[in-house]
């Protein structure tokens, strides 16, 4: 956190999208995005989100038109991010055990990422839907948001 109490966010895919799509906890991870001091996120992240845009639009679920506005704003909220590129750190640590296993290549590459830039940003909190990156994230003390209540 900041002296204004504000936190910085690594942002992770499952997070974006539900913003971008609209999904469940959309409107919470976008107060997540305004609220924070500034906002990292990896290569990857841009590449997940706009591979699912793809998708959606190829097998008919997002119009065309709508793919192009919601990646329009996808590049200009990320326009104020630090985008982390994949680097051999990030691999190299990616490739070792975390916390929580099973965890699938590009979750890892996503927790390294954020360790990786914990380094320079030591409060950094996760961004993530996804209980996979969570789970993990927290047991390598990380602060998880946004909050997520049990059902």
């Amino acid at each position: 956190m900041d002296a204004r109490g504000a936190v910085t966010l690594y942002a992770e895919s499952s997070a974006v999208l539900s913003w971008l799509l609209g999904q469940p906890l959309g409107d919470a991870v976008w107060r997540s995005f305004q609220r924070a001091a500034g906002v990292f996120t990896s290569d990857l992240t841009l590449v997940e989100a706009d591979r699912t845009l793809h998708r959606l639009a190829a097998v008919g679920e997002l119009d065309l038109g709508d793919a192009a506005a919601v990646r329009a704003r996808l590049e200009d909220v990320a326009a104020t991010w630090v985008i982390h590129r994949i680097t051999p750190r990030v691999v190299d640590r990616s490739r070792g055990a975390f916390p929580r296993e099973p965890i699938r290549s590009l979750d890892a590459i996503h927790l390294a990422t954020a360790l990786v830039i914990r380094d320079v940003q030591p409060n950094l909190s996760v961004l993530s839907l996804d209980q996979r990156i969570r789970e993990n994230a927290a047991a390598l003390g990380f602060e998880v948001t946004p909050v997520v209540s049990e059902r």
